[in-house]
C-alpha cells in the first residue's frame, strides 16, 4: 500500500489532541492527557482560595477508615463534587470529602474515600489526587485500607504494617503513569522498590510496641475487583508470599513515589481469605465495614503517634 493510501487513523499519533487520537490509546494515557500539570495546578488553586494553609501530610482512608477525619481540629470540609475535575467515591463506607486542618499539630490533608478501578474509573483517575495533595504542599503519604488475611496466621481485626507490594494492574500493563509523562511531575522511569518509607516502618514498630499493639508486617498484593477472589486465586498469591489482598493503595503508592512522597502504608484485616473448598464462609462488604469500624480506633492511635513522631522528630 503507497503511502497517500495510508489512512488517517493508521498513521495518527498517540497523544494528539482527542480520545480518537489513536485506535489503540491506554485508558491511561487519555486520563493522563486530561489531567496535564496545568489542570491539576487549577485545581489546587481553587483549593487555596478555601485553604490558604499548607498541608504537610497527606492521609488516605479506606473501607470504614474514614473517622479518622473526625480528628482534624480547626478542619475545613471539601466535598469531592465541588472540586472542579474531582471524582467522587462510590462505594459503601467511603464519604467523598477532602478534609483539611491539623493533627498533633500538623496540618493535613485526609481524602476521606478513595477511588477504585472496580467503579469504573482508570487506575490513573484513582491516583491522580494524590499529585494534587503534594501539590498542595504534602511531603508524607499515608495510605490506609481494607484488606483479606491470605497470610494463614494473620486474624481478623489485625493491623499490617505494608513492606510491600504486588500490583498484579501494573503487570497487567494497567499502569497509572501509563502515556505522556510530564516531569514536572516525576521522572519517566519512578523507582518503587523503596516506596514504603524504612525509617517510617520502623517508627510505626516503635509506637505499636509502646502500645502494646501486635503489629504485623507483610506483602500486600493488589487485584482489580470488585469480586473476592476464587480460592485458587488465593493460594497462588500464598505461594508468591502475598500476606494480604484489596482492591487499592497502589495506583496511589505509585504515583507518591514518582512525587517523591515518603509514604506509610497500614492494612487492617477485616477478613480471612477463603482457600479451603470445604468451607462455608464467605467475605461480605458488610463485614468489612463492621470490623473496620471496631479497629478503627486502634489504627487512628497509631497514626496519631506517627504523626506526632513527624512532629516531634522530623523522621
Amino acid at each position: 500500500m503507497s503511502n497517500s493510501l495510508k489512512s488517517k487513523i493508521e498513521s495518527a499519533p498517540i497523544a494528539q489532541d482527542g480520545p480518537w487520537a489513536s485506535v489503540g490509546e491506554h485508558p491511561n494515557a487519555i486520563t493522563n492527557r486530561f489531567y496535564t500539570y496545568e489542570r491539576v495546578q487549577e485545581i489546587v488553586k481553587f483549593i487555596q482560595i478555601i485553604v490558604p494553609t499548607k498541608p504537610e501530610i497527606a492521609i488516605i482512608c479506606g473501607s470504614g477508615l474514614g473517622g479518622l477525619a473526625e480528628l482534624i481540629v480547626n478542619k475545613t470540609v471539601i466535598p469531592y463534587t465541588d472540586i472542579p475535575h474531582f471524582p467522587k467515591s462510590t462505594v459503601v463506607g467511603h464519604r467523598s470529602n477532602l478534609v483539611f486542618g491539623t493533627l498533633n499539630g500538623l496540618n493535613v490533608v485526609c481524602m476521606q474515600g478513595r477511588f477504585h478501578p472496580y467503579e469504573g474509573y482508570t487506575t490513573a483517575t484513582c491516583a491522580f489526587p494524590v499529585r494534587v495533595m503534594h501539590m498542595l504542599g504534602a511531603h508524607t503519604l499515608i495510605v490506609t485500607c481494607a484488606a483479606g488475611g491470605v497470610n494463614k496466621s494473620y486474624s481478623v481485626g489485625d493491623i499490617m504494617l505494608i513492606k510491600d507490594h504486588i500490583n498484579f494492574p501494573s503487570m497487567a500493563g494497567n499502569n497509572p503513569l501509563i502515556g505522556h509523562n510530564d516531569e514536572r511531575f516525576g521522572p519517566r522511569f519512578p523507582p518503587v522498590g523503596h516506596a514504603y518509607d524504612r525509617k517510617y516502618s520502623l517508627q510505626m514498630k516503635q509506637i505499636a510496641n509502646k502500645h502494646n499493639f501486635e503489629l504485623r508486617e507483610g506483602v500486600y498484593c493488589a487485584l482489580g475487583g470488585p469480586c473476592y477472589e476464587t480460592i485458587a486465586e488465593i493460594n497462588l498469591l500464598r505461594l508468591l508470599g502475598v500476606d494480604a489482598v484489596g482492591m487499592s493503595i497502589v495506583h496511589e503508592v505509585t504515583l507518591g513515589a514518582h512525587c517523591g512522597m515518603r509514604m506509610l502504608g497500614l492494612a487492617l484485616i477485616t477478613n480471612k481469605c477463603l482457600s479451603e473448598y470445604d468451607s462455608t464462609v464467605e467475605a461480605v462488604h458488610e463485614d468489612v465495614i463492621r470490623i473496620s469500624e471496631l479497629k478503627a480506633n486502634e489504627l487512628q492511635q497509631l497514626i496519631l503517634d506517627f504523626i506526632d513522631g513527624i512532629k516531634e522528630q522530623q523522621i
